[in-house]
């Protein structure tokens, strides 16, 4: 058959594509049409697929900007000449972030006012126990290093605003810097919770703290019978008229509920006195160690595992 008359035989309907060609059209025209059809969508493709991968990237990079804090020299507005001592700031933690970023920027701007030489080292609990305070602040000391010759064993809930709070070596022995006088909620004589200045020397003395309080609360309260049993005196602000206004504290008790579940003999342990533990039957590891900055205020942040004896403390686990 002819080629004219096969093309008659077989005319190309506008309907069968949607108004796009004409009515009839050769086989010729029917092909190139294709091609470029095909030519246009791979080329919609392609730029699809780079837009997305450029899209992906740039979130990438956005997400990787926000973990990621820039490092500045931890010295910064420092001076020697503020004196020969430094200040280990041991802050126990675990998932209290908010707090975290109101703490950091606001204890580096207030101890730089005070010209404290310090450092702030976030002790941050990584593992699946309890949490445990009294064991990070073990930590917290054992991996202060050597340029720090005193601690502050801190609250990250419990900002300072008065700056005639001391915050200087206390050699003559431990000092409780958020008295019961002054602290916004605890204001029993006993109390040394908060916010408490040792050396490291009478913190060695007192074999640290106690690594059997799993769950929150009654730590503090054993570690005063340690800094009686040291024969160490213990001192407190004078002189501060600001008094329960003294200290802004920024835990929510809505938002935060304390673990304070006390489970098996766990009742009856917590008012003994931990005479064989302590600082260096700590059983821990050290996952990771950084330096980073919060709002541009230095401070190292160590990822810890505690360890735990199900035999000897069956409460650090809930079950």
């Amino acid at each position: 058959m002819p080629r004219q008359a096969l093309l008659a035989e077989f005319p190309l309907k506008s309907s069968l594509f949607l108004g796009f060609l004409p009515r009839k059209c050769s086989i010729f025209n029917l092909f190139l049409t294709c091609l470029i059809l095909g030519f246009l969508s791979m080329l919609w493709l392609q730029l699809s697929c780079t837009g997305g991968d450029v899209n992906k990237r740039a979130i990438q990079d956005e997400v990787s900007s926000q973990k990621s804090c820039p490092q500045i020299p931890r010295t910064v507005n420092e001076d020697p000449s503020w004196g020969p001592h430094r200040l280990a700031l041991l802050i126990p933690f675990r998932e209290r972030f908010e707090e975290l970023m109101s703490f950091v920027p606001h204890m580096h701007q207030y101890l730089i006012q005070k010209k404290i030489l310090h450092h702030i080292f976030i002790i941050n609990q990584v593992d699946h126990f309890r949490f445990n305070r009294a064991s990070l602040i073990n930590v917290g000391f054992l991996e202060s290093g050597n340029e720090t010759d005193y601690i502050a064993m801190h609250d990250v809930d419990l900002l300072p605003l008065n700056l005639d709070l001391d915050y200087g070596f206390p050699d003559k022995g431990p000092f409780h810097v958020a008295s019961p006088e002054l602290h916004p909620l605890y204001h029993y004589k006993t109390y040394v919770g908060g916010i408490l200045l040792l050396t490291k020397q009478h913190y060695e003395m007192c074999n640290g703290m106690s690594n059997r309080f799993w769950g929150w609360g009654r730590e503090d309260d054993e570690f005063y019978r340690r800094i009686k049993g040291a024969e160490l005196e213990l001192f407190r602000p004078t002189g501060i008229s600001t008094g329960y206004k003294t200290f802004r504290h920024i835990h929510d008790p809505a938002w935060r509920k304390r673990d304070q579940k006390r489970i098996a003999a766990q009742k009856q342990e917590q008012f003994k006195v931990d005479r064989a533990g302590g600082l260096h039957s700590v059983k821990y590891r050290v996952e990771s160690r950084s330096e980073v900055t919060i709002s541009g205020a230095p401070c190292t942040v160590l990822n810890v595992l505690l360890e735990c004896d199900l035999g000897h403390t069956p409460w650090c686990v809930f079950n």
